[in-house]
């Protein structure tokens, strides 16, 4: 039995290498010891020369990479070593297999133009000594994109397969980080490379249901034609889930983020497959994809209200220990994202498109959910229908790519709507179905099928690679039209504050959202905590609780700044809404410079045309001066946003070219002015701080004046005897609104004092704030609050 083993054997053997060979192909992995060619990319190589080493081609496999042979061939034939064989292979044959395979593979360093130069003479040679024609050369680049363009000089120089020979370069995502840099890297790339000759891999286009999306489409067109457009169909729901976190990648996520990570790249190549017309010729690659750039190109611009984010609650800390930063280091990274995509055209106006991913969540899954619409009303109740219909549960189309609850991949067809066919034997019926549910129906409401064979998705891409098959990659022009749509949102996320969640099954609902108007909001607030004054507190999202008897918002500061803005906003709304008009009275110092930037950059939707912007308080120094209170207002606010002209209002604190004389009366200029503006001399909104003495506005303790006197405005001095002009408390406690903003640890002692401190305005000028009937809202970050 043994002997007749190794006969069949070397029988094998021999009819590999009796076959024609019809050129050589040398395929050159860069980044072969790399964690990426160690999980997928050898697999796959190997994968390809077991499929395709008997059809004619004889084959040879360089690994490169920057270390020294001496260092790192161990590294790469350690990996060589666990390669696995297909599932049908013996012990033996699979021992043969992978010994052939580690006899054609070779480590290279490629640290240098010379190092190509070798190979490619090495290459040449190899064809000269044993009679061979070269069919081809594939250079796979499994390293970072700042590597590319070095690279692709080498190559392009020294190491082109002669005439007649192809040359086909991999590169791995991330293709670019926004627009400009997707842009410049398709520039450097275009001096050494064609179109035809790039494959930018999207491993998701590799996975099986992906790739079945089209096929499947076409072959049930039948079916799907009539019903597979705005008409009918409800939504779109594209979804990749992760439990696990970002932990030891926290350094390419602080860069990235989770739409740049997934969204940008594998959750809309997907969204193209489903929404594209379908071309008349599937097999031609320039159809296909010309096909997904029409939809790229149809994409609805998106704006501040198209997605929802968050981040983990560990996450920050993760950041802090993994890159060194500082205690009071923070960062609005995305981990979480869901986003509303439109597409204007004539087949899917109208209709949502749901993209969301994230990590540290409930389930590892990832899905793409086509639900219909339903007018139907069953009358007869379930028991008493006819078995096998089921009119009146939810029609739709579930392309499960992986992992949940199911397990495998799979195309689920609701049996309300039709039986599918599938185009090839590759797929069959389901059996021996798991007794779950997914999105609240049992399986058995569907007609479900698998493939016959599981395989990974980079095998399938390095075949398709071999092969020239261009329509499963993404090219130049549909990159950058994907960039094109998702810079703008990228660039409004990134300045947001990301929902803060606890991660895993904590999340709870927190993290479901609604479409709302056009829009995604989240579906619950962030739930509320009362705490007292010392306590400590694990929470994740925002306290709202009571300081001093009034209402107190707090959060780290990034997220109290987005939340005290986002009150801002709706109180202009409001204020508009009612009167025409929003007053505003804002405060110097370095506090709100936060708050103004804030507004600067996020300022959609905000009624600057109809808000008059007041000062609380200014120095008595020129507006030039860096301590000009209005200076630093113009500065990071008043340059980047439209308020008309007329409606800005600073303190006159220079009259006469003269700076606060009091004979001048600059004080009843101004309390005038706000007499002739503001109606009953009452702001809509007074933003105040809170000086280490207790002190707000530019009243400071003893200041009999400003806390008990008339007069709306008046002349002050500070401890270090600077002048000052200042509203009077008696004006402030007219207003509203007020806000207090206090951040920072260095304010975490006044808060203790005043805390257990007799309320004396005359020793504390903050207990004098009691706007009545007005709303005082204490906004205090957990480094005043907790240090």
């Amino acid at each position: 039995m043994l002997l007749k083993s190794l006969v069949l054997l070397l029988l094998g053997y021999i009819s590999v290498l009796c076959t024609e060979n019809k050129g050589h192909v040398s395929v050159v992995l860069l980044g072969a010891t790399g964690n990426l060619a160690k999980k997928y990319l050898w697999q796959g190589l190997f994968n390809l020369y077991l499929n395709e080493a008997s059809k004619g081609h004889s084959f040879s496999f360089h690994g490169g990479g920057l270390l020294p042979p001496e260092k790192a061939e161990n590294l790469m034939f350690d990996i060589l070593k666990l390669l696995n064989c297909p599932g049908d292979s013996t012990p033996d044959r699979c021992a043969l297999l992978k010994d052939q395979f580690l006899k054609l593979s070779h480590y290279r360093q490629m640290a240098t133009a010379e190092n190509y130069t070798s190979l490619d003479r090495e290459i040449k040679n190899t064809m000269i000594e044993e009679g061979l024609n070269e069919a081809g050369r594939l250079f796979y680049l499994s390293v970072p994109p700042f590597a590319y363009t070095d690279i692709a000089r080498n190559i392009n120089a020294t190491c082109r397969p002669p005439s007649g020979a192809w040359l086909r370069v991999v590169l791995e995502k991330p293709f670019g980080h926004d627009y400009a840099s997707a842009k410049q890297l398709a520039s450097d790339l275009k001096m050494f490379f064609q179109e035809e000759d790039i494959y930018r891999t999207d491993h998701y286009l590799g996975k099986q249901t992906v790739e079945q999306i089209l096929p499947f489409r076409r072959k049930n067109r039948k079916h799907l034609d009539p019903i597979w457009n705005r008409g009918y169909v409800e939504r779109v729901e594209i979804v990749l889930k992760e439990t696990d976190d970002v932990k030891e990648r926290t350094s390419f996520y602080e860069e990235y983020g989770v739409i740049r990570d997934v969204i940008q790249n594998h959750l809309t190549e997907v969204l193209t497959s489903v929404a594209m017309e379908i071309p008349l010729n599937n097999s031609q690659s320039f159809d296909v994809l010309r096909a997904k750039l029409d939809v790229l190109d149809s994409l609805r611009r998106p704006d501040h209200n198209s997605a929802v984010i968050g981040q983990y609650q560990s996450y920050l800390t993760q950041v802090r220990e993994e890159l060194e930063k500082k205690p009071n280091f923070f960062t609005n990274t995305q981990t979480f994202a869901g986003v509303l995509v439109q597409i204007d055209n004539m087949g899917w106006e109208g209709i949502p498109f749901i993209l969301t991913s994230g990590k540290a969540l409930d389930e590892r899954t990832a899905y793409v959910r086509v639900l219909f619409k339903d007018n139907t009303f069953c009358l007869q109740k379930e028991a008493n229908r006819e078995p096998g219909k089921t009119p009146c549960k939810p029609k739709q189309i579930i392309f499960h790519i992986g992992h949940g609850e199911l397990g495998f991949p799979a195309i689920l067809v609701s049996r309300g709507l039709f039986k599918p066919s599938f185009p090839s034997n590759q797929w069959e019926e389901a059996k021996d179905i798991p007794p779950i549910h997914m999105f609240g129906q049992p399986l058995s409401d569907f007609y479900i099928y698998r493939p016959v064979q599981e395989r990974d998705a980079y095998s399938s891409l390095i075949a398709n690679i071999y092969s020239g098959k261009k329509h499963m990659f993404v090219t130049t022009e549909n990159l950058l039209a994907s960039w094109k749509f998702w810079t703008p949102l990228l660039g409004i996320v990134d300045e947001g504050s990301p929902r803060v969640y606890p991660g895993g099954l904590e999340n709870g609902q927190l993290l479901d959202f609604l479409i709302v108007d056009g829009g995604l909001k989240f579906a619950v607030d962030d739930p509320l905590e009362v705490i007292g004054m010392g306590q400590k507190t694990n929470r994740f999202a925002s306290i709202h609780s009571t300081f001093l008897g009034n209402s107190m918002v707090s959060n780290w500061a990034e997220q109290l700044i987005e939340k005290l803005a986002q009150d801002i906003q709706q109180l202009a709304e409001d204020s508009v809404k009612r009167s025409g008009v929003f007053h505003l009275a804002l405060s110097g110092g370095s506090s709100p410079l936060a708050l103004f930037q804030r507004l600067s950059k996020h300022h959609y939707g905000f009624p600057w045309k109809h808000t008059h912007l007041w000062l609380v308080d200014e120095r008595c120094v020129p507006i030039a001066d860096p301590e000009s209170n209005f200076g630093n207002i113009e500065t990071h606010l008043l340059q980047h946003v439209r308020v008309p002209y007329i409606n800005i209002h600073p303190m006159p604190v220079n009259r006469n070219q003269r700076l606060c004389a009091k004979e001048d009366l600059g004080n009843e200029l101004y309390a005038q002015e706000i007499s002739a503006f503001v109606g009953n001399s009452s702001f809509d909104m007074v933003i105040l701080g809170l000086g280490n003495d207790g002190h707000t506005a530019s009243i400071f303790p003893g200041a009999e004046d400003g806390i008990k006197g008339d007069k709306p405005v008046l002349f002050t001095e500070s401890p270090a005897k600077t002048q000052r002009m200042s509203l009077s408390l008696s004006l402030i406690n007219k207003a509203r609104y007020v806000a207090v903003l206090v951040l920072g640890r260095g304010k975490h002692d006044i808060i203790t004092l005043i805390s257990r401190a007799e309320s004396n305005p005359k020793k504390w000028p903050i207990f004098g704030v009691k706007p009545i009937p007005g709303k005082l809202v204490w906004y205090m970050d957990y480094e005043a609050l907790l240090k």
